[in-house]
């Protein structure tokens, strides 16, 4: 699966967020290729090569030799595979570090399978672009005239497998199901689709938003129309003719493979986990060696050829690799199921892969007719992920930059100023209770009156400072002194879009501007805040109040049903921490993603409950403030204080109820 968020999920990621460091002993495993053996070079310009490495077996393996055991062993990292391919052959391929830690297990790039996550996807769309050419697919016609089940209608304009590929369906994020507990609870693709179809909140072909779900139903739909089970169509229709021998989208593993395959890890230096089973199996369930994916990535350079085999006619995988519409012409777009992550003046496509414990990434540099695969087997500790530092590195030793550089322009003050704000992804739940995920995905656009440029929170550099960002063409941003780019567009609505070029930021996904200040972090933080701090001093105040008028032998001077909406008020602020708690609760056990399933109900379905009971008693609340106001013989502090604490209990009911805390069904 694609890294969730991009940008971040913060209870479905903190198994990941761990601080502990080590380092391993590296005993890499490379094949045999003659050090001697080269490749021939582009034809380029004097230009082009200046400052140039030849991309030899030598230059390449002394180059991820002196990187890699560093970058592994900073970042708590169990172990590690790259392998390079140019011009139809391979140039390096190696594994570093283990795959198994205790055990001293060496990598193999040929025979040790790793999880490529979502680059699974791809896989998907080559078998699609195969059912085109056999014309039972058509991309620009309605996906329900594929399916068994219908896709409820919206927008007036329907879903097709173009939209699909281009992640642009329009569905929002769905999390639950996506990765199983045991091979017990997976469920058939028709079934989990039925079943989990997530609502849709953008017209399709309109607004990219990454999707998993449409992704898998790209695969049944190859099911359907080939009448072959995806798995055994992938392996017969492309790991057979490319060689990919090691390679499986299998749940659990054929008995052959199981031998072969790494463990995964969180941290290197932690245990190996279970073997990852993925509900959205055929969208990122692959588990193929390095030398494998070379075979791929060869296949896709040649434009369908692998050897004599012609996997996809030329022209179909010409389209594949083909620019489409709809993104701005400065930035990286989506392709046909690739997106492009152009770099240093090169046309460079790809795609990203992420499990909860491996990580990868596949590049394909067009103009160079070169591919680099790289997979971690361990989320490690960095705060920076270390592929995008890997591909810089590499780029800019094999492939410098080439590209003219922009000539920066003066911001216009009024330009400036009708970008700053709040912006959210456009990969998001909108309508589940992880709506709330939103606040914590959200980002500011700020501006640097200093150096006239513009900062967007969390895009930081290698020391960790914020990235200042200068006009370079009408609302087009470029990194100071870097490559990194922002720009803004209006959609239909007159809302700022904002389309990014840094690091895990994709084409499939969008920052959208934030103009409602009821969505905003800071006006809902200071809601929560207030509420939470008037709620937690009340109860407080409680029992040590009681203390007081029991020292002092001052009883509390209150009519008997005073004295019942008094207690009713506390009993509903205890309502709200008991929610409060046993939400950071379920947080705690959703850290294992097999949790967000069935498994979870009941206590999501108790925390409704509790936040409905708590948001009802406010009701007891109110009343009682207004009961205050009307005692001639109540201190005037303590009208006051229960004024605050009716404002607190409503702003927490309105908290919990904006952000879809109380939306119960159980769909997520």
């Amino acid at each position: 699966m694609k890294k969730m968020m991009y940008t971040k999920f913060f209870w479905l990621y903190c198994a990941l967020l761990f601080s502990c460091s080590a380092s391993f002993a590296q005993a890499p495993k490379s094949i045999d290729i003659k050090a001697s053996e080269t490749f021939p070079s582009l034809a380029i310009s004097g230009e082009r090569s200046a400052n140039r490495h030849e991309l030899t077996t030598e230059d390449v393996g002394a180059f991820f030799d002196g990187f890699m055991p560093l970058q592994i062993g900073q970042a708590n990292i169990a172990g590690a595979v790259v392998a390079v391919v140019k011009d139809g052959a391979l140039v390096f391929a190696k594994g570093y570090g283990y795959a198994d830690t205790t055990k001293k297990t060496q990598i193999s790039p040929e025979m040790t399978l790793f999880r490529p996550g979502s680059i699974s996807k791809l896989f998907i769309w080559t078998a699609v672009m195969q059912q085109v050419e056999e014309g039972k697919l058509d991309l620009d016609r309605d996906v329900n005239e594929y399916l068994d089940f219908k896709i409820p209608p919206a927008f007036d304009k329907p879903i097709t497998l173009r939209d699909i590929m281009t992640h642009r369906a329009g569905f929002e994020e769905t999390i639950k199901d996506l990765l199983v507990g045991s091979t017990e609870d997976l469920r058939p693709i028709s079934q989990y689709l039925q079943s989990h179809m997530p609502s849709r909140i953008f017209p399709p072909g309109m607004t990219p938003a990454y999707s998993n779900y449409a992704t898998t139903m790209a695969a049944y739909i190859v099911e359907r129309v080939s009448g072959q089970n995806f798995n055994d169509y992938v392996k017969e229709r492309i790991f057979k003719p490319l060689n990919m021998n090691n390679s499986t989208f299998h749940q659990p593993l054929p008995d052959a493979l199981k031998t072969s395959m790494s463990n995964g890890y969180i941290l290197g230096s932690g245990d190996p986990k279970p073997f990852e089973l993925l509900q959205i199996a055929p969208a990122g369930s692959l588990s193929a060696s390095a030398v494998d994916m070379t075979h791929f990535m060869i296949m896709h350079l040649q434009n369908g050829r692998y050897g004599n085999v012609q996997v996809l006619k030329p022209e179909t995988a010409m389209q594949m690799h083909a620019r489409q519409d709809g993104w701005p012409k400065e930035m990286n777009a989506m392709c046909l199921g690739f997106y492009e992550q152009s770099q240093n003046g090169y046309r460079i496509i790809g795609h990203e892969g992420n499990t909860v414990l491996f990580h990868s990434n596949l590049f394909l540099i067009l103009d160079a007719n070169t591919g680099l695969f790289i997979s971690y087997n361990s989320a490690g500790q960095s705060t920076l992920d270390p592929r995008s530092i890997l591909f810089d590195k590499f780029m800019d030793r094999y492939f410098p930059d080439i590209s003219s550089q922009e000539s920066e322009q003066p911001t216009a003050a009024p330009d400036m100023q009708s970008i700053i704000g709040t912006y959210k992804p456009s990969r998001r739940c909108e309508t589940t209770f992880l709506r709330i995920l939103t606040l914590l995905q959200e980002t500011k656009v700020t501006a640097n009156l200093e150096d006239n440029t513009i900062s967007m929170s969390g895009f930081n550099g290698l020391n960790q400072q914020p990235l200042h960002f200068r006009e370079i063409a009408p609302m087009v941003f470029r990194e100071v002194d870097g490559k990194a780019k922002i720009a803004f567009v209006n959609d239909a609505s007159g809302r700022r879009i904002a389309y990014a070029n840094y690091d895990t930021n994709y084409p499939s996904v969008v920052f959208q501007q934030v103009n409602n200040t009821l969505d905003k972090k800071s006006f809902n933080y200071f809601v929560l805040g207030f509420s939470l701090s008037v709620i937690m001093l009340t109860l407080l105040a409680w029992p040590v109040s009681a203390m007081v008028r029991k020292h002092y032998a001052k009883p509390l001077a209150l009519a008997k049903n005073e004295k019942r909406l008094r207690t009713m008020a506390h009993l509903v602020c205890l309502s709200i921490v008991v929610y409060i708690v046993g939400l950071l609760i379920f947080a705690s056990i959703l850290s294992d993603f097999s949790m967000l399933s069935e498994r979870s109900d009941l206590w999501l379905r108790m925390l409704q409950v509790i936040g409905l009971v708590a948001g009802l008693g406010s009701l007891a609340v109110i009343y009682n403030s207004i009961r205050c106001w009307t005692d001639k013989q109540r201190w005037f502090w303590s009208k006051i204080w229960n004024t605050f604490l009716a404002f607190a209990c409503v702003g927490f009911f309105w908290f919990i109820y904006h952000w879809n805390l109380l939306n119960f069904h159980l769909k997520y």
